[in-house]
């Protein structure tokens, strides 16, 4: 079994780790000093119960790869579409594409039944570029929960968390997702197949949408915003609005608002990714968190207010920053 992780920083590299230490023929598609590093010393994970270094194949040129059984795509939301055409390379006839994003995933109505039945979402794939360059029938769902962090170039390291939940887009138990789950239970991961993935995407989506704009326009870290007055009651008007608009899809929630609310706060003082991009001055993760909602809100005709109050103000403050197009 061949697995090419593409975009091998914080959990690509975590994930990548992992696998090559357990024997898998694993490779690594990454680019700048963090490919170099990885070139000449290795790929360094550091856990909680120590460290590690694995020799990685790794390489900035898909080319030199081939034909892969599966590629996991770990890079951010709004860095896919640009790079389709350089995966090209690592996709065989049989190979499954994992999309281990954040957000609404591109495919989200491949396999539903209905009037929304493939419909493509323009704020996560633009003229389909990924529709078209990968092919739905090709994609197998991820829900990523590790966190991490590339503490120098070619060294990762572990926060928490170690499960990446796998799920059909036709919600069955495939034997391509069963054997991607094997590889990287033996790995030492955790990679439930789920039935209805996005029901766990939504979960995770619930707290992206809300916590990540308002913490890069607060600057306040996740047990601040969840607990003071103000920002608690925008975060909870922004959720229930997506639980409307997910309801309406099928979704069915196993927590309710105040609870998802309360796992953010119990989190700590921790500053999403959105406002460490904004800090780092990256890219920042706006459509497939925020955008991507409105336009299911549009979709479905759910009113987002206060969705859209946020999105028109996170837009405006990524673009002052030069960090959004």
């Amino acid at each position: 079994m061949k697995i090419c992780i593409f975009g091998a920083g914080a959990i690509g590299g975590y994930m990548g780790a992992k696998l090559a230490k357990a024997g898998a023929d694993v490779s690594l598609v990454a680019r700048g000093p963090h490919l170099a590093a990885m070139r000449d010393k290795g790929l360094t994970l550091i856990e909680e119960e120590g460290s590690f270094t694995v020799p990685v194949t790794v390489s900035d040129d898909p080319r030199e790869l081939g034909h892969q059984d599966y590629v996991i795509i770990t890079l951010k939301a709004h860095s896919v579409p640009p790079v389709v055409d350089q995966m090209k390379p690592l996709i065989g006839a049989g190979t499954t594409i994992v999309s281990g994003v954040n957000g609404v995933p591109w495919w989200y109505f491949h396999g539903l039944e209905g009037p929304l039945a493939d419909k493509q979402l323009n704020s996560v794939d633009p003229d389909g570029a990924q529709w078209r360059g990968f092919g739905p029938e090709r994609v197998l769902g991820c829900v990523v929960y590790p966190a991490a962090e590339v503490a120098e170039p070619g060294t990762i390291r572990h926060i928490e968390g170690n499960r990446f939940s796998l799920g059909e887009p036709s919600g069955q138990k495939s034997e391509r997702a069963q054997k991607l789950s094997q590889a990287l239970q033996d790995a030492g991961l955790r990679a439930p197949v789920r039935p209805k993935i996005r029901d766990e995407i939504w979960v995770k989506l619930w707290g992206n949408l809300s916590f990540n704009p308002i913490s890069a326009l607060t600057h306040a870290t996740l047990d601040v915003l969840c607990t003071d007055t103000g920002t608690r009651a925008v975060a909870r008007a922004m959720m229930l609005e997506a639980q409307e608009i997910a309801e309406k899809l099928g979704v069915k929630f196993p927590i309710d608002v105040d609870k998802r609310i309360d796992g953010g706060a119990a989190v700590g003082a921790h500053r999403t990714s959105m406002l460490q991009d904004l800090d780092a001055g990256r890219p920042m993760e706006i459509d497939a968190l925020v955008s991507a909602v409105q336009e299911l809100g549009h979709l479905t005709q759910t009113p987002t207010p206060t969705i859209d109050t946020v999105l028109a103000l996170i837009r405006l403050r990524a673009r002052t920053a030069g960090l959004y197009a």
